[in-house]
């Protein structure tokens, strides 16, 4: 029997249609890719979890966490109403999570709510 999985992942779109985190994903090399998607599968199926994977960071914003060889990305994300909706991810370069990051996913979060 197969596991079904708690959430279903989605891509923040943009009003003008795009979707900024399945962009930015196309930039990355493959081994990169398959690293960032076997975490976020692994949140979309064990949901919730914790750290070391899944950190929460504000205003129902959550990160995933996740190492590359030599990088670190995140992947910062809102659950509602059983989706894990993907509003934002980049390579970390500093310790804590870099405030700009965090403002740009907190500003998808408002335009995704002013769309229900």
């Amino acid at each position: 029997m197969d596991q079904q999985p708690i959430l279903d992942v989605r891509f923040f779109r943009t009003e003008t249609g795009t979707e900024p985190v399945r962009d930015w994903l196309r930039t990355l090399s493959a081994a990169e890719k398959k690293a960032i998607g076997g975490d976020i599968k692994t949140v979309q199926f064990g949901w919730p979890l914790g750290m070391p994977l899944v950190s929460h960071l504000e205003d129902g914003i959550w990160e995933v966490r996740t190492r590359l060889d030599t990088r670190i990305a995140r992947t910062l994300f809102v659950t509602e109403g059983g989706l894990m909706i993907l509003l934002h991810a980049f390579i970390k370069k500093q310790q804590k999570t870099p405030r700009p990051e965090l403002d740009l996913a907190k500003e998808r979060l408002k335009q995704l709510r002013r769309r229900k």
